[in-house]
């Protein structure tokens, strides 16, 4: 299995375009941006050839980032969001989180912070280096669907050949893990049933033959983007 995933990697690194996608968002809500302003940025389709072009990428003050993209408490090398730390959004600006909003159980609904409106396109003139990156989408203009992670059908290599128990007991319990409430960049709507296309920093991914709809986007991960189970063992 891990030289036919490293085959897919190194076939879809060189042929998928790339896009932004939240799976677990949670929303980044930049305080010192206009209400009622939104920009377009621009954001290159892959970024060693640069004959897949670019696309425009909406931006405005409401934002979804991924939930684990915040930590509280968060140790040094934790290069995402904690409260103080600056990070990049990807072909955006740079971001300085101020506080977040928790609900009354504490789990947090809102990250809250300040953006440099020197550093659009992810770049400051006073050559200030920001450790971490990472990926965003408008809360305007998300497109939802649902996500499918596929994974390994089996815990083992060989179930067949365990010494006791059955096959059965080497079942992946994650095989396959769907999330709902996933928010996508809108160029994704735009995608056909045939194309694949990295979601940066989560994997390659391709939209659903049966399911996936114009009104209703279902989204299969062909491969991750790492061997996690080679780290695991």
């Amino acid at each position: 299995m891990s030289v036919l995933e490293n085959s897919l990697r190194e076939d879809l690194n060189v042929i998928a375009p790339r896009a932004l996608a939240v799976l677990d968002p949670i929303k980044l809500i930049i305080d010192n941006y206009p209400d009622d302003q939104e920009e377009m940025l621009s954001g290159i389709n892959h970024p060693n050839d640069p004959a897949m072009g670019q696309r425009d990428i909406p931006f405005a003050k409401e934002l979804y980032i991924e939930r684990d993209d915040y930590m509280e408490d968060a140790p040094k090398k934790f290069f995402r969001f904690t409260e103080g730390r600056e990070v990049r959004l990807r072909f955006a600006y740079y971001v300085t989180c101020t506080h977040v909003v928790k609900d009354a159980n504490g789990k947090i609904t809102e990250v809250h912070g300040t953006y440099d409106p020197d550093t659009r396109g992810g770049k400051s003139a006073d050559g200030r280096k920001v450790k971490g990156t990472i990926h965003w989408v408008s809360a305007k203009h998300a497109v939802a669907a649902e996500v499918r992670l596929y994974d390994r059908l089996f815990t083992i290599a060989a179930p067949a050949a365990a010494k006791e128990g059955d096959y059965k007991d080497s079942l992946n319990p994650d095989s396959i893990v769907t999330l709902k409430n996933c928010q996508l960049e809108a160029s994704l709507a735009q995608t056909t049933i045939e194309q694949r296309v990295q979601f940066e920093r989560q994997g390659y991914f391709c939209q659903d033959s049966v399911d996936s709809k114009p009104s209703a986007l279902v989204f299969n991960r062909i491969v991750s983007l790492r061997d996690s189970w080679a780290k695991k063992r």
